[in-house]
This record gives structure tokens, sequence and C-alpha cells, in this order.
């Protein structure tokens, strides 16, 4: 296929540029991951942690450098992306008038998943009973984090790019994003993440990189304990 590229690691990008309305939201990133691992990605507001993820997400428009999402070519991602690469954003990607068990179970008709396997999610999230067949619309911004996780679970793509997950979360949900995150590395997924919490990060991660005026300004190891740990 046009613009697949091989490597051992799932993001490996180098000196990217990347535009949003023709502003420079990345000024020369150096950014990898191997497969199978998590990176937390720090930095104050406007640093360029959200554009990075849109950026390997295939949404946001390369200027120059090269380098490869899962083989793809950063800068012609065009189709080869799709349906590979989870994003979870502040928006929680559900339908506002449906429940959680609704949204799950027509992903799960579109992805032609076994309709079980949507309500071990919902368990998986802590949203069974009142809270799975409440709408979205009445959920709390932390339930609405967790069904907005659900869809990534179910969807199960082979790069996981989380912005601010933890944000809205108490502590028991803080812990399930990061179980979550562990599993999903465990079975061969990459998972990408954004935080503003050093300490919490470092502790699932197996990389911490940290970014600065749309470039990594530092990159160090993680204290997971997972197969990519220091």
């Amino acid at each position: 296929m046009p613009g697949r590229l091989e490597s051992v690691e799932a993001v490996d990008v180098v000196q990217v540029v990347a535009l949003d309305g023709g502003f420079p939201v990345l000024a020369g990133v150096d950014f990898s991951a191997p497969r199978g691992s998590i990176t937390a990605v720090l930095g104050s507001n406007g640093a360029g942690k959200t554009s990075l993820l849109r950026t390997l997400a295939g949404l946001t428009s390369v200027a120059s450098g090269t380098g490869q999402v899962l083989g793809v070519s950063v800068a012609r991602p065009e189709r080869g992306l799709v349906g590979r690469v989870g994003l979870l954003g502040h928006d929680t990607g559900c339908y506002e008038d449906l429940s959680p068990a609704a949204n799950l179970r027509f992903l799960s008709r579109i992805l032609r998943a076994d309709p079980r396997r949507a309500d071990a999610v919902l368990a998986r999230v802590g949203l069974t009973g009142r809270l799975g067949t409440t709408t979205m619309a009445e959920l709390s911004a932390g339930q609405r984090r967790r069904a907005a996780l659900a869809q990534l679970i179910l969807r199960a793509p082979e790069l996981w790019l989380l912005d601010e997950p933890h944000a809205s979360l108490d502590g028991d949900g803080r812990a399930l994003v990061d179980s979550v995150m562990e599993e999903a590395a465990g079975q061969g997924m990459t998972v990408v993440f954004t935080s503003h919490d050093p300490g919490g990060a470092a502790r699932v991660a197996d990389q911490v990189c940290t970014m600065a005026g749309g470039v990594v300004t530092e990159r160090r190891d993680g204290e997971r304990r997972g197969p990519h740990a220091a």
C-alpha cells in the first residue's frame, strides 16, 4: 500500500511541523512510542499536547517532517489509519439522547461485534443498572467520561490516543483508566495519553515526554513495570 512504512515502533516521527488553520501547532516535534507501550505526554496548556495527538490520528495537516504511525506515512495518512487509531478527546463521541448502553450496542452493530461484549464493557467501566440506561445528557461529567472510555474499549484500536483521560474522574475513575490502559498495552496495543499530573502519569507510563512550544523538550523513563519499563 502506498505510504506504508515498516518500523518496530508504533509511532516514530521526526521534525514534524503541523498546521492548524495555517498556524504551526507543532514546531518540529520528534516523538516515538514502541508497540505495546504506554507513553505519557506532559506540558502546560498550549504546549502542543492535543495537537500531537490529533496529528498522530491523521486529523492535522503535516507541513514538513518524516515518520510513520502504524506503518503509515505521517505526511500521507489518507485512509490508512481509519479504524486503527482511536482518539478519546473531550467530546464523548456518544449520542446525547441515547444511554451509554444504547450507544454501545449501536456501536457494536456497526463493528459487527458480539452484543454481549457491549454489556461486558459497560460493566468494566461501572455503568450498569440505572447508569447504563440514563441518557448521556443526564449523566455527570465523570460518568460521561466512563461512557466514552467504554466506546474505546469496544473498538480496541491498535493505537489509543487519550487527551486528559483522567479529567472529571474521582479516584476510582482514575484507577479505572490506568487499569484499562495497562490492559490495552498488555494486549499489544499502544497507548499515548496527555496529563497535567506528572507523578500519576509516570506511575502508569513506560516513558514520559514533556512538551513546550510545540516540541518535545524532555524524555524520560516512566515507572511502569511492564515489558517496556526500564
